[in-house]
């Protein structure tokens, strides 16, 4: 905070509502006037701009940095990572080895149940982990359409998964942001990571059993309860370990490829009772040899090495004060102001994924630098549109942060005393409901959750990773989420349909986080 006081009126009351016209309008921009997002973004940057300025007396230079600081950080990292992760999906596909992927994904079972949980689980939490923003929704989406499944229900499906996966979407990037943000209380992203790890688990090992409940009641969990067994378990496990000793970066690239592996291991030696066909009939898939197969994962084994290795803490020591990597990391003052900023032009996951992608064309015959770069070009005129509204809403939050409005919003919902916990995460879920994004969701309230923490002792990393947990459960509902769904299968203006047959799930997950996050609250 870079003002005095963050109560100008000396109403806390009158001053947490003045602090809260940002939030109120983002909402009403998208719901009642449904405006886009970027335009919604960009007219609350400006009120915002203008509210911390000449309510909230943070001077000029100050406000104007703020908004600097907050693209800056739009951009690298975060836009970094968003346009390095789907050009290596694009290289994938362009290249050919993701249709053997695809196949060799469908090609372990005829029985849909078990397609389900490697394509429909595994598969689009690979996805939400190697790109997000929508990208695995669709494709999974559309794969269980070509194996059969119902359009809506397909989407369906698609949707509830997501919910084990969504808070680690695009490298992390929803968890790590917030170690961007200068959180009260010194919160990290590592410290958000590991608290994660007392919700998120019991949530994602529930959801492969919710899945095969949906097309095959009971009967079918009894019939594959083996096959569930080691999804859930592996991936809940593996990513309860990484979340808690690595980060965040990797959380959804080990589990789901790990525990897909050993699903497709354990299916040579044991088959289903019966095999569970919708229509009744199998669906051909094209045979591809092992090295073709083994060759079509090539992209994202790459991925997971490199981040891997940027992740280690050895490698992040080359780039400490003092480590032999530091004149790598750019830092600089923001003229007119006292903030600084910096660019990781290395350490940056995105240079990990910029690594596997060089690293793919130069392994692969079907596809050139030329084309790859093509392919990048694409990327950045598709994705600079998203780029600017995260790097608005960034400079929203540092708004809202250095002149006091977190604050006072903070110290407003912090009155609600032992209680705030219990709704805690219905503010993450009203978060990403309205801007679609667990991103955008962490980037507006994880400091007004940081901040009730600290004022009523509550660990200000658990009501950050409440937020984030609530706000994965709005992603079977969110507006976005639901129009990506729908156009992917092909059912454009059945949104309504689609957002009834996925609610009464994401309510249930949401009424479990909170009453779980109250109790961690007595803990922590």
């Amino acid at each position: 905070m870079l003002v005095e006081t963050y109560d100008p009126f000396n109403n806390l009351l009158l001053s947490s509502l003045v602090a809260a016209v940002p939030i109120i309008l983002f909402l009403l921009c998208l719901t009642i006037f449904k405006m886009k997002g970027i335009y919604a973004a960009l007219l609350n940057l400006v009120i915002t701009f203008f509210i911390a300025m000449l309510v909230f007396k943070l001077p000029m230079g100050e406000s104007v940095g703020s908004v600097i600081q907050g693209s800056i950080q739009g951009i690298w990292p975060i836009g970094y990572i968003i346009v390095m992760a789907v050009w290596l999906y694009k290289i994938s596909v362009d290249s050919g080895k993701f249709d053997i992927l695809r196949a060799s994904i469908a090609g372990i079972s005829q029985d849909q149940r078990l397609q389900l949980l490697l394509i429909g689980f595994c598969f689009n939490a690979f996805l939400e982990g190697a790109a997000g923003f929508g990208v695995p929704i669709a494709i999974c989406a559309v794969l269980l359409v070509s194996l059969g499944f119902k359009p809506l229900q397909a989407a369906m499906l698609c949707l509830i998964a997501n919910g084990a996966s969504g808070a680690f979407g695009a490298i992390g990037i929803p968890v790590a942001i917030t170690g961007t943000l200068n959180l009260e209380g010194g919160v990290t992203a590592m410290d958000v990571s590991a608290m994660t790890a007392l919700t998120l688990p019991i949530i994602n090992f529930t959801i492969p059993f919710l899945l095969v409940f949906l097309i095959d009641g009971i009967k079918g969990i009894k019939e594959t309860l083996p096959a569930i067994l080691v999804v859930s378990g592996t991936y809940t496990v593996t990513q309860a370990i990484i979340t808690v000793f690595m980060g965040p970066e990797l959380a959804d690239i080990i589990p789901p490829l790990l525990a897909m592996g050993l699903l497709a291991v354990f299916l040579k030696k044991w088959k289903p009772k019966n095999i569970f066909l919708l229509n009744g009939k199998e669906v051909k898939i094209e045979k591809h040899s092992t090295s073709d197969v083994i060759k079509s994962w090539s992209p994202f084994y790459l991925l997971s090495i490199f981040i891997f290795i940027w992740s280690l803490p050895p490698f992040k020591a080359l780039f400490a004060e003092g480590g032999a990597l530091a004149f790598t990391k750019l830092t600089f003052s923001i003229p007119g102001s006292s903030l600084s900023s910096s660019i990781d032009l290395v350490s940056a996951t995105g240079t990990a994924i910029l690594l596997a992608g060089i690293t793919t064309i130069l392994t692969t015959e079907s596809i050139n630098f030329s084309h790859g770069f093509k392919l990048l070009g694409r990327t950045i005129k598709e994705f600079w549109i998203p780029i600017v509204m995260i790097c608005a809403i960034l400079g929203i939050a540092k708004l809202m942060t250095y002149a006091g409005l977190t604050s006072a919003l903070g110290e407003a919902v912090a009155t609600t005393g032992a209680i705030f916990p219990l709704l805690s995460p219905i503010l993450g879920w009203i978060g990403v409901f309205m801007t679609g994004s667990v991103v955008n969701n962490n980037t507006l309230f994880a400091p007004i959750q940081a901040t009730a923490g600290s004022i009523i002792g509550v660990d200000s990393a658990l009501l950050v990773s409440a937020n984030t947990a609530g706000g994965v459960m709005a992603k079977l509902i969110s507006p976005q989420s639901i129009a990506i769904a729908t156009a992917a299968v092909g059912e454009t203006g059945k949104e309504a349909e689609l957002t009834k047959m996925t609610l009464k799930y994401s309510i249930a997950l949401l009424a479990f986080v909170c009453i779980w996050t109250f109790i961690l609250s007595m803990i922590f």
